[in-house]
């Protein structure tokens, strides 16, 4: 059974920072693509950021960018998303997505993703 469990959630002030991880298991991602998706109440889940296991590409998305890295570890079951400067639209829980399908470039759409953790809440203080 595959799962995806996140970690480093929490309450940061504005332009404070937070590390968040996703630890897979049950299956292997090493060439695979593991993403960062959230979803803020009332709003659409969103795509944040993603790495390939193959390529070792990386995407953000265009309002995290500068800000955010997303990085692999060592195992490459393991992602870890820094997020620095957070604002307070950026409240939201925030998730583990992974596809095993091995591709060069980072999908944004959550359809391709088939493996979701659970979610770990982020909240951003004014």
């Amino acid at each position: 059974q595959v799962q995806l469990v996140e970690s480093g959630g929490g309450l940061v002030q504005t332009g404070g920072s937070l590390r968040l991880s996703c630890a897979a298991a049950g299956r292997t991602f090493s060439d695979g693509i593991i993403a960062w998706f959230r979803q803020a109440p009332g709003k659409e889940r969103e795509f944040v950021a993603g790495i390939s296991g193959s390529s070792g590409i990386t995407d953000y998305a265009d309002s995290v960018k500068g800000r955010f890295t997303i990085s692999r570890a060592n195992a490459r079951n393991t992602v870890h998303l820094q997020m620095n400067s957070l604002k307070p639209e950026e409240t939201a829980v925030y998730y583990c997505a992974a596809s095993d399908r091995r591709r060069l470039l980072v999908p944004t759409d959550r359809d391709r993703y088939a493996y979701w953790g659970q979610g770990t809440q982020v909240t951003v203080s004014s």
